[in-house]
């Protein structure tokens, strides 16, 4: 059986997309308020970076 020619999860364009909302999340929450900073800064970065991941992990499952 012959192997595909794929060079990665990196080549997805929903998760290149997805990283630049990452960054995106990044620069907004340095932007926060002190007091903002550890509730809702911190769920939204990691919300945003679960996003690259889910997307590296679903790629991962059907690709050998």
């Amino acid at each position: 059986m012959e192997r595909e020619n794929s060079s990665g999860f990196e080549e997805l364009i929903v998760w290149q997309e997805a990283r630049k909302f990452r960054q995106t999340i990044d620069l907004l929450v340095k932007s926060f308020p002190t007091d903002e900073r550890y509730r809702l800064a911190d769920q939204l970065i990691r919300a945003s970076r679960s996003i690259c991941a889910n997307r590296a992990e679903g790629y991962g499952r059907y690709h050998f």
